[in-house]
This record gives structure tokens, sequence and C-alpha cells, in this order.
């Protein structure tokens, strides 16, 4: 399944804090301090992997992060250790009383791939993990985060309960002033505020656009306006029409010039926005109809090339085999045939069958206006192999005849 377009939020999210400086501006104001100032921050560095359980990636997101702590003391004559910083972000609108549970979970299979790396096996400890939920909800968190008081109060101190909790980050009642973090990562923040508030806390939700909008003229007056397209693009995806004219008159007003024109460079993201769109939408609905019908025309291919594609085998035994074949199968009318003809003539008969049901499907998709790259993605076969293919089976045919 494809994330980095599966939902905005998502896409957002990782654009942004994928990059070690914008991760680290926002961990180290929620990491304790205590711990905070043992981390080489500087070291920082992103692990390509996701955990969230698979029914649950269109509300959540994670990025995980390894950093070198350095000793408690210098003196200590302690080695440095690799940690892991998880950060889960959780766009639910309302907070889920097993996020410690699911939280567990995840930490596991982070163990489960270290122990499994060339790392896990040079190394005899498991490295410790700093779980984080990012949540800006409708609603505040008032769950535990202590995994603990999910059971009942008079086993919460057995042995046999593990002891585990995590931090967190709750936004929903946070003042778009005191929204921490590097100014990339504040405007992203501030924007997925706007949208989560959007309908219930609409004041909110206007002043945290507002916020967003005079960040992006920070970034262009610093030389770096061109890292503000994420954001734009999410405010686009994310707000009414009303809005997009307000935000698109402040932003003329930040960030002056081609850079600040949401027209045109509005329009910009919003093709991209749409061919994403486009692809991803091709995936999931229509992915499902291009396997359909690539399984149906291979079958029946396979049926037509039971009867066709064998007459590339010896005469005799193929001829045989095909006359048979259409009344008991073709396993039975090649008995009569000659054996070398049959294990050919099968062998071509699905090879040719294959071919043809793949032309077909492809052809009737490409009547339905669908593109090369998703019929590549769904078939493996591109427009050169396909002219080649096609061209191979006309060949076939006319030998035939």
């Amino acid at each position: 399944m494809t994330r980095d377009l599966h939902q905005p939020h998502d896409r957002l999210f990782r654009k942004v804090f994928s990059e070690p400086a914008e991760a680290a501006g926002l961990l180290r104001a929620y990491v304790p301090g205590w711990l905070a100032e043992t981390l080489d921050w500087s070291s920082l560095t992103l692990m390509p992997a996701s955990y969230v359980d698979d029914e649950l990636q269109a509300s959540e997101s994670d990025l995980l992060f390894a950093v070198e702590q350095r000793p408690w003391a210098a003196e200590s004559g302690e080695e440095r250790r690799s940690l892991r910083l998880y950060l889960l972000f959780e766009h639910q609108s309302t907070p889920d009383r097993m996020m410690s549970f699911r939280l567990l979970k995840y930490c596991c299979r982070i163990w489960d791939d270290f122990l499994r790396s060339d790392e896990g096996k040079e190394r005899p400890e498991l490295p410790p993990i700093v779980p984080l939920v990012f949540y800006q909800g409708e609603s505040s968190w008032r769950h535990a985060t202590e995994f603990s008081e999910l059971f009942a109060e008079s086993v919460r101190g057995w042995p046999w309960t593990p002891q585990f909790k995590h931090l967190l980050v709750d936004q929903s009642e946070t003042g778009v002033e005191a929204v921490p973090g590097e100014t990339l990562g504040r405007a992203a923040q501030l924007a997925l505020m706007a949208a989560a508030g959007r309908e219930v806390r609409a004041a909110l939700a206007r002043e945290a656009l507002a916020r967003t909008v005079r960040l992006m003229g920070e970034l262009h007056r610093a030389g770096q306006g061109e890292r503000i397209g994420p954001v734009v693009l999410y405010v686009i995806g994310t707000q009414d029409n009303e809005t997009l004219r307000e935000f698109d008159a402040a932003l003329r007003r930040e960030v002056p010039g081609p850079g600040g024109d949401m027209k045109t460079y509005g329009e910009q993201l919003i093709q991209e926005g749409r061919q994403e769109g486009l692809q991803e939408g091709l995936q999931e609905g229509v992915l499902k109809g291009l396997r359909e019908g690539v399984l149906k025309g291979r079958q029946e291919g396979l049926q037509e090339g039971l009867q066709e594609g064998v007459l590339k085998g010896l005469r005799e035994g193929v001829l045989k085999g095909r006359q048979e074949g259409r009344v008991e199968g073709r396993q039975e009318g090649r008995v009569e045939g000659r054996v070398e003809g049959r294990h050919e003539g099968r062998h071509e008969g699905r090879q040719e069958g294959r071919q043809e049901g793949q032309i077909a499907t492809i052809e009737s998709f490409l009547r339905a206006g669908v593109g090369w790259s998703t019929i590549k993605q769904a078939t493996g076969i591109d427009q050169e192999a396909f002219e080649l293919l096609r061209g191979q089976t006309h060949a076939a045919d006319r030998e035939l005849t």
C-alpha cells in the first residue's frame, strides 16, 4: 500500500518531520529535560520503517529515529549508547483508550527488527525506546498514558503486569504561540491544527492558519521559500474555498512575487496533487478492477491458449489434444496425442494464453483511459513491452493460419 499519498495529514507529517532538524526541534521540546540534555541531537537519524497496523494507516503515521546518548558523566568511562525515539502521529478526531497497548505492540516490533539486524546480532542489549504520541483531535486526551492502568487496579502492581508509559503531546488545547519547533515544523503543526479545528474551533483554526502564513513569510525572507510547498499543498487540500481566498491574500502579502502567488504556485501544487490523487485513486479504486480483469483475462486467455496455442507443438499430437480438449478438457484430450506434442502444446498454450489475456486486459484499460504508470504497476508490463508482446502474438497468429 502506498502511504505517502494515502492521507494529506500523513503526507505533510512525513514530509516535514522526516527531516532530522525539524524532528529534533519537535522532539527535544517534549522529551524530559534530564534525558534531552544527554542526547546528541546532531546524531538524530531517520530509520526507514513503519510499524502501524495496516488497518490503522489511514488514521496514524509514525517515524522512528535513532539517536546517540552521551554518558551521564564524562568521568564515568561509559560508552555512548544508541536509543530510539518513536513518534506516533494520531490524527483521529478523538483519543483512543487503548493507545498504550498499541504502542507497546509497535515497540515490540521495533525490537524484533533490531534483533534481526546486524547491529542486533552484535549487541547483547536491546536499545531503549522513548515513545511519543502527537495528538491534535477535537477533544482533549483524557486517557492514561500508563499501560498498567488498562488492567484492574488490584493487579497493576503485579510483577507480571508490564510497566510501560508513553509521552503525550496533546495540542487539542494548545495556543498557536505555544507550538514548538523549527520554523517549518511549527508551520506544519499549525496547518494541521487549523485543519483539525476547522469545524469545532473555528477561531483557533483561523488564528493557526494566519500564524502559518507568517511563518512561511519568515522562511521566504530567509531564502527558504521553496520549502513551504508541502504546507501550501496541505492547506489547499484541507480548507474550504472561502478560507483559501483569505489564505491566498495573506500569502501574497507575506511572500511577494511569484512565490506568493497561489494562482501560479498553487495551481502547480494542485495539479501535482491531482496527478498524485489520480495515481492514488487508480491504485485503490481501479487496481482491484485491474487485478480482477487481469485474472479474468488470463483465465480466458488460458482457455483460448488451450485451443490455439498448442498448434505450435508437434502437429499430430497437438491437433488431437485440441479436438478432445473441447469435450473432455485439455488433460484428458491429449492422452491419445503424442506425448511430446502434449507437453509442448500445454506449455506453449499456457504461455500464449497468458499473453493474449494480458493483451486483452491492457487494451480494455487503455480504452478506459488508464495511464501506463498504473498499468505497469498492476501488470508489470510497460508500453514498450506491450507493443512487443502484441507483435509477437500477431506473428504467431499469422504463422498458424
